[in-house]
């Protein structure tokens, strides 16, 4: 027993015997959650600085607005019409099917020659590498609406739809967000071709269809205006156009919608960006199922990239498709 006694003041106090303190063990975090945490820090709006920006990518979007302003001066039909047809390709094959259904939720699978046509339109929408676009959506879904969310809303709406593309993508940062959030694309043959050539296969396009419209419908004159058109409207209008139909569903669909399921994020279905996207505006849906290769979940959600895919696997060149319809009856998200 601890032994009692009487202090100068008279007061009784209880003397406890000392005891060596006691060490608490703090878990260090592992080398992976320290570098995933540098990773999620790099997509902080706070990044967004005059020494931290991508140059290259600030000019690229501007050049491309600026030269779609000017595609209505240089109009022709057969420009339309290329344009038209790019934008579906790119957008719906490229980026909706093959980038987002396929590579980042691996919802189907592709046999080639269509694996490579889709990575392909992938790479000429201009909105960058198959596994680089991959990696970063897996991160948002990861963090949909939290802080490390590469575009959320909810960190100032322009930044969500496209300021957070201008912050410069550093070396140490493309191995991170690899080797943290696609170490699997990255085994792939193809998309590694795709990875190393990315701006030859962006340049050949645009010189491609210069090429086309001068030769075809301009009697191959070297200096075609026609050409020139096919440039301005088959290259930078429709780049800019798939730009925001694909960015609007990062900002828009994450603000303005229904909600089918109870995610713990904000995403919602807003319909005109599910026209604008060929069915990636079902946002609400995806978020809740991102497995499942379709995103229209009610009947009058229409998803054009889905009867895409499954026009794809009526031919043999799609399989291991995930077309389960979640229980209407049910609002519980998978996540």
């Amino acid at each position: 027993m601890s032994p009692i006694t009487d202090s100068p003041s008279g007061v009784i106090e209880r003397h406890i015997p000392a005891t060596a303190p006691q060490e608490h063990h703090v878990a260090r975090p592992s080398a992976k959650a320290i570098e995933r945490q540098e990773l999620l820090d790099a997509f902080a709006p706070s990044q967004l600085r005059w020494d931290n920006l991508s140059w290259v990518v600030i000019t690229f979007i501007v050049g491309m607005h600026v030269a779609a302003l000017a595609a209505p001066f240089f109009f022709t039909w057969s420009a339309l019409v290329a344009a038209l047809v790019l934008h579906w390709a790119t957008c719906s094959i490229g980026i909706c099917l093959g980038y987002h259904r396929g590579l980042s939720h691996k919802s189907l699978k592709l046999r080639n020659p269509a694996k490579f046509i889709a990575t392909y339109f992938g790479v000429i929408s201009g909105e960058g590498t198959p596994l680089m676009w991959a990696a970063t959506h897996r991160v948002h879904h990861s963090r949909s609406d939290k802080e490390g969310d590469p575009h959320s809303p909810y960190d100032g709406t322009w930044w969500s739809h496209i300021m957070w593309t201008f912050v410069k993508n550093t070396p140490r940062k493309h191995e991170l967000l690899i080797k943290q959030y696609a170490p699997d694309l990255a085994q792939d043959a193809t998309l590694q071709m795709f990875e190393r050539t990315y701006a030859w296969w962006l340049w050949s396009t645009a010189f491609l269809l210069y090429a086309i419209g001068a030769f075809f419908f301009d009697g191959g004159a070297l200096l075609s205006t026609v050409g020139l058109s096919w440039v301005l409207w088959a290259f930078c209008l429709r780049t800019v156009v798939a730009y925001h139909s694909t960015w609007f569903v990062n900002s828009a669909t994450h603000i303005w919608g229904y909600r089918n399921y109870d995610t713990t994020d904000h995403s919602r279905n807003l319909w005109w960006v599910a026209i604008a996207a060929y069915g990636e505006g079902w946002h609400n849906n995806h978020h809740a199922h991102p497995r499942l290769a379709r995103a229209g979940h009610r009947w009058w959600e229409l998803d054009p990239t889905w009867w895409a895919i499954s026009a794809l696997r009526l031919v043999g060149q799609a399989y291991d498709v995930d077309d389960r319809i979640p229980d209407r009856n049910s609002r519980e998200a998978d996540e």
